[in-house]
């Protein structure tokens, strides 16, 4: 398929739209954990510190992923539904870090916000089948058949099994407060979602790791196709 230099363009301005509206929720996201994440720290409720840490990890993943989807995916036209989602999620994103001191809305809020990223990993499926029609060659091929295949295990293995452990934790917290609040052994469920945040989080860095010389060579292809040689690298 022949890309056009205005395809390019329009393509540059339709990314760069994505990059800042992923810095703005992002930053939102963090001036509430900062704000909230003072007050703990500040008043040495140490029982809680973890939950810090963790909302530090979840601005990690969100942001990381945003990244990786825009420099992949995202091209002309803009995708409303797709951002719609993205400012869906961001809202809940803020409102689990917002229960720092509150286990058992912690967890239920981070189902409720794995959950819409469950339907926003769905939704973006048409994205990739739209990169993948408008493949500029083999290269291009190669990438978006990484990219799908990732995004099936996100939807099938990755996010039900985070979505399940959030919904279990508030269950037990809800039902057992005796043990998992006065006993803080809501610490060893909020030690759990660490771990596996953190393996998700290197899971990610070492997928586009794999992902960046396909992207440079995808991006060369695009060039190539379009006879514009001012298409600017992925970041």
């Amino acid at each position: 398929m022949k890309f056009s230099a205005s395809r390019s363009e329009l393509d540059s301005m339709v990314v760069g739209i994505e990059l800042t509206l992923v810095s703005i929720i992002q930053g939102v996201a963090l001036t509430v954990l900062i704000e909230n994440a003072h007050q703990v720290l500040a008043d040495l409720e140490t029982v809680f510190w973890p939950y810090v840490l963790g909302g530090l990890l979840i601005i990690f993943v969100f942001w990381s992923r945003a990244v990786l989807h825009t420099i992949t995916l995202i091209r002309w036209p803009l995708e409303f539904g797709h951002n719609f989602l993205y400012i869906g999620c961001a809202l809940l994103e803020a409102v689990v870090l917002s229960q720092l001191s509150n286990p058992e809305k912690w967890f239920g809020f981070g189902a409720a916000f794995i959950g819409v990223g469950w339907l926003l990993f769905a939704y973006d499926l048409r994205l990739i089948h739209a990169r993948m029609r408008d493949s500029a060659g083999e290269a291009s091929n190669r990438l978006y058949t990484r990219v799908r295949r990732d995004q099936w295990l996100n939807i099938g293995v990755l996010l039900p099994g985070v979505f399940l452990l959030n919904l279990v934790c508030a269950f037990c917290i809800h039902f057992w407060p005796e043990l998992f609040i006065a006993h803080h052994a809501h610490l060893i469920l909020v030690a759990i979602q660490i771990i596996g945040v953190s393996g998700y989080l290197v899971y990610v860095a070492r997928f586009y790791v794999n992902l960046a010389p396909l992207i440079t060579e995808a991006r060369h292809e695009w060039r190539q196709h379009s006879g514009d040689a001012t298409l600017p690298e992925p970041p």
